[in-house]
């Protein structure tokens, strides 16, 4: 099977040799070309059309560019022995599209990891990049570093799971059943606090790239990534101004966790918390994100 869902990706550019599916809206008004670009940034299993309640709104005043991260969406889904699948693999990706497709300045806005990615790209491309907004940003918590800080039995669960799905049939046999709509609709009833924003929409746009036959893949390579830098590793060095967003009842990234960890470094401007919203809040309360989008970009 060679699926592809192009339903929200209607352009594409060829990165490595490898189809990289995004959309563009606004490009056309010469009045928003003395601003930066906008470029909005996925979370892990999302894609462009997770952005689909944002991306008019902020283009009646910015260029605005979403951007499927590769392994994802309408993007190729190379093994991760072709293409290794970590932040400085999509920050590179990220960084080369500001350059090569943008062609300007950008700001960039990320849920989750996408916000990592963002501050990866931002510190590859520091002449073009002038501001990161990260929304639920991940804070990596399986991050091998992080895990030091964890009780021992802790650390050894973790291990072992991630060694048992790096096994591929135990890994397909668990993907096959995640990947089925009920299952993704329990998933989000998890991260989502307002369950109206739990549509057939969203479901189909979380469940049609999860059918590619590299899918599984991708997941055994991400689920097993304990290398890497953590946020605060990025926030550390990262050479533009950050603004950070965050829903306040996020039960995977915790909002005390993140105003802890975030709030300390210099280049964190503003910390809002997002009232009654979950890890999407983008998603969740567009008019909300909206609003602040386009106070901060």
């Amino acid at each position: 099977m060679n699926f592809t869902y192009r339903k929200f990706a209607d352009r594409f550019w060829s990165w490595r040799g490898y189809e990289i599916g995004y959309c563009a809206e606004g490009l056309e008004n010469q009045e928003l070309l003395n601003k930066p670009a906008l470029v909005l940034i996925h979370g892990f299993g999302a894609s462009v059309g997770h952005w689909r309640k944002n991306v008019p709104v902020l283009a009646q005043s910015f260029r605005v560019y979403a951007i499927d991260l590769i392994g994802f969406g309408s993007s190729a889904q190379p093994l991760p022995t072709e293409l290794p699948y970590t932040f400085e693999t999509w920050g590179q990706q990220v960084a080369d599209f500001v350059r090569e497709v943008v062609g300007d300045r950008a700001i960039l806005i990320g849920n989750s990891i996408g916000a990592v990615v963002a501050m990866q790209a931002a510190i590859y491309a520091p002449e073009l990049i002038t501001k990161t907004i990260l929304i639920n940003c991940s804070l990596r918590l399986l991050q091998e570093q992080n895990q030091l800080a964890s009780p021992w039995i802790k650390r050894v669960g973790v291990k072992t799971v991630q060694d048992i799905l790096g096994v591929r049939l135990i890994a397909k046999l668990f993907f096959d059943r995640v990947r089925q709509p009920r299952s993704v609709r329990q998933i989000l009833s998890q991260a989502y606090i307002r369950k109206e924003a739990i549509t057939d929409e969203l479901i189909e746009i979380l469940v049609k790239p999860a059918q590619n036959d590299h899918a599984v893949d991708v997941f055994m390579a991400f689920v097993r990534y304990s290398q890497g830098p953590r946020p605060e590793d990025l926030l550390a060095i990262l050479p533009c101004e950050a603004i950070v967003l965050w829903g306040d009842r996020d039960p995977w990234e915790p909002i005390a966790m993140g105003r802890e960890s975030f709030t300390r470094f210099a280049c964190v401007k503003e910390f809002v918390a997002i009232a009654n919203a979950g890890h999407c809040p983008q998603d969740e309360v567009p008019e909300q994100v909206n609003e602040l989008l386009l106070k901060f970009a």
